[in-house]
């Protein structure tokens, strides 16, 4: 393919693989162009007649591609596969999420994998890294396990430590497969650090040979562990006054990365009195703005809307959908000049600046208060520097009281962190397996994983606590005694000094007792004396008596036995944790049996239902649809019930107005007592899928499904729009797998149609 600009050597190198035929893993910095290689792959398959599947791990990236991928090649040639959204399948270019990908090659819910590969010649597994993903990392794993081998992959990711062996694990498990590597950006970073104590300066993070600014360390003093500011210097941070900096030295536009919602949209609310856009931008966003409402006109009460007038917005998961996609819009034309944002952004939307901010180098966590990893931050760095309109991009760190300057700047400097496998065995994958190859066909598939492959790496930690153990042991059992004794002669001399000892203190109590009593001559004392004799007289016949080292090589023994213990658990641990992946996939295999989903390791009737199920625990959901509870259920019922089950932990203080019917209340009682056995059943077998049934959605869903006003409904709750979109959303995915799940009554199926309808309007279906 020719382009019309020159392309750097790494992306040379990668198109010239493709073009000969092989797969090929690219790690590159975020912007550095490495979508060149799918363009130059749907160039090639479009001249040959042949597809190409296009792989994202959001939906909304995957929305993005759709949109930006029709435009360029002409929308009759390109589709879009979401789960929820199918247009123009049959396209020579479909871009779908990683999920609907994995699906195909499963054969399930979208016919069989020949017909779903037939033509393929090209697969973009977009956003690789996300492998690192707790709760989805193994959907990668497995499309490249299960992708025919005579596709090729092209493996899109950013920087990782590990991209040799991640490139070698394809390799073994797919074909022939070449790595390009670039740590290179095309538009260079500048790091700054800003301080509030002096809120009208930037300092540069590095001096010119690469270390860290002096006047950095002179303007913050040091006590102890963490980083303190003097009294004159705990000045609150003004960020209108650091975007005012930016904007007079030519930094904008910026991305802001806040670690909280409440925070991004203060900080917008703070700036909007600043004034970013010049006269022409004003009239040109009012435009796009006016646009954009008469085509979702439910924005036009948005509470945000004023903000976009002053340049101004913030982008997080609690926003619509379909506002976000505004900003965005927006943004990319220059016409936001500061977004504030959660780190969520960072991941794959186009939306570069010319700054990126980042308020603190920690953040909240499952786990506590912990500092981001050198991923995290290299992905929000990362989208400084606009190719083509930028000669620099540029990195601006705020100090914190709790942050020393060495923190950030050993973060700035780090390299990436390394990839690792998240797979995990699920009943699903146990039961498609299962449908399609033998027991031992599937452990061989298991054990393709990159998990398995790398389990050397992972198990580093173990490997060496065992070379630990080992040393000790041998130098203790290799010990060279002076007198050319063994251990056993040494536990012998011990044995009898210990007896010594023993036999001498009694000879001494009973000597006593014998004074106090008038007994002089006791045959009980002069027995005792006899033996203590006799012990020490064996006690000296051995050497170890005049030993000077006795002691150390005595404590040696008697720890020898502890050491061999623990090397005898660690190994066991060792095995155990290589073979992991195979003892979870037994562990399921064991519960689908019991249960009555498995039987001589090929799924029952109910099994291939399972099959086709696609939820965090598949057992669960298809056992909640046999039971018959969600038969009889109006729409409002239906989704207030599913809803439950989809939602997970909720925030404690949140207050709902609206109350839930009785029978979907009856009936969430009812799948409680599932839950109850399921969850006895995977704890036996040591099985961790979870359980999930809250409520705590299913009132406003229910309300929303029997026809309430969305305006109404989120002004009587402290919610996010777009958290309730994401769990209604969630719903909408359960309900519609319903409808295409063999096995499901018609009543039910029906039911599940219409619910769906109920809840897909605006604006929850302001995306695809």
């Amino acid at each position: 393919m020719v382009f019309n600009f020159q392309l750097d050597d790494f992306q040379i190198e990668a198109t010239q693989h493709i073009t000969n035929g092989k797969s090929v893993v690219l790690c590159a910095p975020t912007g550095a162009g490495k979508t060149v290689l799918a363009e130059h792959a749907i160039h090639l398959a479009i001249e040959s007649n042949k597809k190409v599947f296009y792989t994202t791990p959001l939906k909304a990236l995957s929305n993005q591609k759709f949109n930006d991928f029709g435009a360029k090649y002409g929308f009759d040639k390109v589709g879009l596969l979401t789960g929820d959204t199918s247009i123009n399948r049959g396209a020579q270019v479909t871009i779908m999420t990683t999920e609907v990908f994995r699906n195909m090659l499963y054969g399930t819910n979208f016919g069989k994998v020949e017909e779903n590969m037939r033509d393929v010649q090209y697969v973009v597994l977009d956003e690789v890294h996300y492998m690192n993903d707790d709760q989805r990392g193994t959907v990668w794993e497995e499309s490249i396990i299960h992708c025919p081998n005579n596709i090729q992959l092209i493996a899109l990711s950013a920087t990782i430590a590990n991209s040799q062996a991640l490139t070698d694990w394809i390799n073994s498990v797919h074909g022939k497969t070449e790595l390009v590597f670039t740590d290179f950006r095309p538009v260079p970073l500048r790091h700054y650090f800003y301080s509030p104590s002096n809120p009208t300066a930037l300092y540069s993070l590095f001096t010119p040979d690469g270390k860290l600014n002096g006047k950095i360390e002179r303007e913050c003093e040091t006590k102890g562990k963490n980083q303190k500011f003097t009294k004159k210097k705990k000045a609150k941070l003004s960020v209108p006054q650091l975007v005012r900096v930016l904007n007079r030295q030519n930094m904008l536009p910026a991305i802001y990365f806040a670690f909280s919602r409440k925070k991004c949209d203060m900080y917008m609310e703070t700036c909007s009195e600043l004034n970013l856009l010049n006269e022409f931008e004003k009239q040109r966003l009012v435009q796009i703005i006016d646009e954009y409402i008469v085509d979702n006109p439910f924005l036009a009460k948005n509470k945000h809307l004023e903000y976009l007038y002053a340049g101004v917005a913030a982008h997080h998961a609690g926003l619509l959908p379909a506002w976000k996609g505004l900003v965005e819009k927006l943004f990319q034309q220059g016409l936001i000049k500061v977004v504030f944002a959660t780190e969520t952004l960072a991941a794959g939307i186009n939306m570069p600046a010319r700054t990126t901010i980042i308020s603190s180098i920690s953040k909240r966590s499952d786990e506590g208060h912990r500092t981001l990893n050198a991923n995290e931050f290299l992905q929000m760095s990362g989208r400084a520097g606009r190719r083509g309109m930028d000669d620099v991009g540029n990195v601006v760190t705020i100090a914190s009281p709790f942050e020393s300057p060495e923190e950030i700047a050993q973060l700035a400097s780090s390299t990436s962190n390394p990839l690792e496998s998240r797979f995990a065995p699920s009943y699903s994958m146990v039961l498609n397996l299962l449908q399609r190859f033998s027991l031992e066909e599937s452990r061989e598939l298991i054990l393709k994983s990159f998990g398995y492959y790398s389990s050397t790496e992972r198990l580093r930690p173990l490997y060496l606590q065992k070379q630990e153990f080992e040393g000790i042991i041998n130098r203790i059992t290799q010990y060279s005694c002076p007198y050319g004794l063994d251990t056993e002669a040494l536990l012998k001399y011990n044995k009898y000094k210990n007896m010594y000892i023993e036999h001498r203190n009694i000879t001494k109590t009973l000597k006593k007792q014998a004074r106090n009593t008038g007994r002089h001559n006791s045959s009980e004392v002069q027995e005792f004396e006899v033996k203590t004799k006799e012990y020490f007289n064996q006690m000296y016949e051995i050497p170890c008596n005049d030993c000077k080292r006795y002691r150390v090589h005595i404590k040696d023994i008697e720890v020898l036995a502890r050491f061999q213990s623990k090397l005898s658990k660690l190994e066991k641990t060792i095995e155990y944790q290589k073979d992991v992946y195979w003892r979870q996939f037994l562990n399921h295999a064991a519960i689908l049996e019991e249960t009555g989903y498995l039987q001589d390791n090929y799924p029952t009737e109910n099994g291939l239902m399972t099959s086709a199920v696609r939820s965090e625990n598949e057992l669960y959901f298809t056992e909640v649809i046999l039971s018959g509870l969600l038969t009889d259920l109006e729409p409002a019922e239906l989704a207030g019930v599913l809803c439950a089950i989809v939602t997970e932990d909720v925030r404690k203080d949140c207050w709902v107005k609206f109350q839930l019917s009785k029978v979907a209340r009856k009936t969430i009682d009812d799948i409680y007592q599932i839950v109850r056995r399921l969850n006895k059943i995977q704890k036996q077998y040591g099985v961790e899928a979870p359980l999930n049934l809250n409520p705590f959605y299913s009132p406003i869903i229910e309300h929303w499904v029997n026809g309430g006003d969305w305006d109404e409904m989120m002004a009587t709750l402290d919610l996010g729009e777009g958290d309730l979109i994401r769990i209604f959303k969630r719903t909408v995915d359960l309900l519609r797998q319903l409808t295409v799940i063999p096995n499901v009554s018609e009543k039910l199926v029906k039911t599940a149609g219409l619910t769906i309808d109920c809840i897909n309007r605006e604006p929850v279906t302001d995306i695809f």
